[in-house]
Formats: structure tokens, C-alpha cells, sequence
């Protein structure tokens, strides 16, 4: 009989709109808000009003009313739009911040990415911050000793090791801050949307260690956009939405209610304003749309109709030959296949300044039922320098009407696969 991790009860997290967040207050500060003090009390009466902003009212629950309960050795998705109220819960989890209403019952040793580095020094070096966040957690030194050449294997930071963490790129930090998270065995391990930062090849890895924790017993709470991920690491999601829990269950029925309730990622993806759009210095993503031969943007498409994925993209810099791209995905977190731009027209052809579209078209009786997410990706050639790469920009459905005259023929069970594609088959008779 497994206990319980974490119980949480009405929890509820207020901020205040336009409040500064606090800072240390100097032997300065304290002089002048000493001398400053009578006067304020004077202003106050004088004006017959409070000394706060008129905006001091407006206030935003980031969380309202929030229940649930995780057992030991559960893995739990959480997922939602931006805004919905999912770094703010972790936050709570991990004792960063405190709840308005409520409460949160955490039995266990907690063990926290939410953001790179977090916990860690600047001017101490990678060896030194292992210590100290493990000491944080209470573990001994023999425990440490018995872990750090596994952390340091995994974060590949041998040669950096006694090198000061501030002045390790970013993704030594996090791989670092994500090793010590992970291997000094927390029974709880609470990971937030940071690993996105990590590269394709890291973040793969993570969710393999994770996928680990999760198997050894451990509890794991696991908040990303990456739908396929949630549904290959975790057994049970829960969705958030403007800081209220909105559904709970088994992980692939809520990304599924997610994706169909237009909460989640849609056909369409578009940068109105080029500047927040993603890039590198030669071009820039501008939008990516799921559309149907007819030109139609739809999130739902018949398995046996043929579906076009557009990229609009921007070269800001003229002469490079450029190789767009987009990966597909299924709603299990694997890989179906790439598509790879092969337009005659451009290919291996330095390109103008300007916009583009370019357009993959999928035939009809090749994909199978499911949710497919599409990722885009731009690059150079001759050097090879990657503008973007962008997970999940956009998601769109493949349905297969009953009785269709499609791939499945008269079989009416479950098709396993990530491509099902209509083939030409043949069958000779020897009668006697």
C-alpha cells in the first residue's frame, strides 16, 4: 500500500497587479525610510487617502482552489496554456512561495528544477555547488561521493568542474542543474518547463532519466508543453486552466480533452509582429499552418485526405542556401518521421532577401489515426548554422471514418504504427 507524496487543499495563490517584487534593503534604505516616515504619515492624513497606489486593489489568482493528491511513485503530467497557473503550483511545491488560501502536504525530500541553476552559487564551481545542494538535502557526504561522478558523467562537465558556474554557457548550467536534480535521489522530483532551453539530443536524454526516477519508485511531477512527452513519461496528468485544476486522469485521455477542448496547440502559429518571432541572424520564423488541399486551416483531417503544412519565414540575409524542415511527431512522443525541403527550385540555390512559403504536402492513406504534432526547423548549408527549431508549433488530428475506404480494409482493432499507408497488394490463386 503506497502512501501519499503530496496532499493539496484549496490552494490558492493571489499576486498583486503592478506590485515590484521586494529587494534587500540596504543600511541606506533603512536611513531614508526612517527620516522619510513622519512625512508619510503626514501625507496621508493631508491627502485622506490611502498611502498605496489606486491600483493597490486589482489583484489575479494565479491559482484558485486547487485539490489533489499524488501517491509515492506516481509520475504526474501537468499541463496548460501560459498563464494557466502551472510554474506558480511548483513554486508552491518547492516551499519558493507561499500559498494565499490553502495548504500542501508534502512528505518527502523535494528535489526542484524551475528554473537554470536554481539553488545554485555563482562563485562557487560546479564541485562545490553539488555539495552545498546536497547538503541543502540533508544528505551526507559518503551519499555524495557515492553520486557526484554519475552527476558530473551526465551534465559533461569533467573539464569544467572546479571552474566557477558563472562562467559556464547555459546549457552547462543547466545540464548540471538538471544532474543534481535528478541523481541526488529526492523522493520527489519536480521539473519545470526549463528542459525546453536544453537541445533536442539533451532533452531527450532528461526525460530518459526521468522516465528512470519514475520506474525506481520515485514520485515525479513534470510540467511541459511538449504533449508528447507528458504522455510517454507520465501515467496521470493534470490540467490547469487560469489557476483552476479543470480535468485529472490517465495521461492520454487528458492531452487528448486538451488538444480537442482549444486549450492546446492549434493548426495555426503566427509571429504578427517579426521581432518575438523565433530566428538567427540570416532568417526568421513567421508562421506555420496546417491546411487542407483546398487551402482550409483545420486541426482535424480525413486519414484518407491529403493535408499540406506550411512554413513562412523571413531572410533578413541574402547568399546563404537555406534547408527547411519539420519533424512530426504522434501523440506517444515518437518520432514518425521528417520532411526535409527537396523544392527543385531552391534547392542548393543561395536565396534573396525576402519572404517565403514553403509547403510539405502529405498524401491521403499515409498517416494513421491520431494526434500528429509538427515541429519546424530552418538552417544554413555550407556552414551549417540552425535559425530555428521550434517543438510543436502546431497539431492537427487524422480521423478515420467508419467504413472507410482506406488502409484498415474490413479490420476493425486497434492498428498499431505511426504511418499507415495505402498499399497495392496482389494475391494469386492454385486451386487443388
Amino acid at each position: 500500500m503506497t502512501g501519499i507524496a503530496l496532499h493539496v487543499k484549496g490552494l490558492g495563490k493571489q499576486y498583486r497587479i503592478g506590485e515590484k517584487q521586494k529587494r534587500y534593503r540596504t543600511f541606506r534604505d533603512v536611513i531614508a525610510e526612517t527620516l522619510w516616515s513622519p512625512f508619510r504619515q503626514y501625507a496621508k492624513l493631508w491627502r485622506g487617502i490611502r498611502w498605496e497606489s489606486a491600483s493597490a486593489n486589482e489583484t489575479i489568482w494565479a491559482l484558485r482552489d486547487v485539490s489533489f493528491e499524488i501517491r509515492d511513485g506516481e509520475v504526474v503530467g501537468i499541463i496548460g496554456r501560459n498563464g494557466a497557473g502551472k510554474s506558480t503550483l511548483l513554486k508552491i511545491l518547492s516551499r519558493i512561495t507561499e500559498p494565499t488560501t490553502g495548504f500542501a502536504e508534502i512528505h518527502g525530500r523535494v528535489g526542484s528544477l524551475l528554473e537554470v541553476g536554481t539553488g545554485f552559487h555563482l562563485e562557487l564551481t560546479g564541485r562545490e555547488n553539488i555539495y552545498l545542494n546536497a547538503a541543502i538535502l540533508g544528505m551526507r557526504k559518503a551519499e555524495i561521493n557515492r553520486k557526484f561522478d554519475e552527476i558530473v558523467d551526465f551534465a559533461e562537465v569533467e573539464q569544467f568542474i572546479d571552474t566557477p558556474v558563472k562562467h559556464y554557457s547555459s546549457g552547462m548550467y543547466l545540464r548540471l542543474a538538471f544532474a543534481v536534480a535528478a541523481y541526488l535521489e529526492p523522493e520527489i522530483l519536480i521539473v519545470d518547463e526549463v528542459l525546453a532551453v536544453g537541445d533536442a539530443t539533451f532533452q531527450r536524454k532528461c526525460l530518459d532519466k526521468m522516465q528512470d526516477v519514475g520506474q525506481h519508485g520515485r514520485t515525479v511531477l513534470f510540467v511541459s508543453h511538449n504533449i508528447p512527452a507528458i504522455t510517454r513519461l507520465c501515467d496521470r496528468a493534470i490540467l490547469l486552466d487560469e489557476g483552476k485544476l479543470v480535468a485529472d486522469g490517465p495521461a492520454h485521455k487528458i492531452a487528448s480533452d486538451y488538444m480537442n477542448s482549444g486549450l492546446g496547440i492549434g493548426p495555426v502559429r503566427e509571429w504578427p509582429n517579426p521581432l518575438k518571432a523565433p530566428g538567427g541572424e540570416v532568417a526568421r520564423l513567421l508562421a506555420v499552418r496546417v491546411r487542407t488541399a483546398e487551402g482550409e486551416i483545420t486541426d482535424v483531417m480525413d486519414i484518407r485526405q491529403p493535408v499540406k503544412i506550411e512554413m513562412e519565414y523571413e531572410v533578413m540575409i541574402p547568399g546563404y542556401k537555406l534547408m527547411p524542415h519539420f519533424l512530426f511527431t504522434n501523440q506517444e512522443g515518437i518520432d514518425a518521421f521528417s520532411a526535409v525541403d527537396v523544392d527543385p527550385m531552391w534547392r542548393g540555390r543561395p536565396r534573396p532577401a525576402g519572404k517565403y512559403l514553403s509547403t510539405v504536402w502529405l498524401p491521403g492513406n499515409f498517416l494513421t489515426g491520431g494526434t500528429l504534432f509538427v515541429a519546424a526547423g530552418l538552417q544554413t548549408i555550407d556552414p551549417a548554422i540552425r535559425q530555428f527549431f521550434e517543438p510543436q508549433m502546431v497539431s492537427f488530428q487524422v480521423i478515420e471514418p467508419q467504413h472507410a475506404d482506406g488502409a484498415r480494409g474490413d479490420y476493425s482493432g486497434h492498428i498499431t504504427g505511426v504511418v499507415r499507408p495505402l498499399l497495392k497488394w496482389t494475391t494469386q490463386c492454385y486451386p487443388g
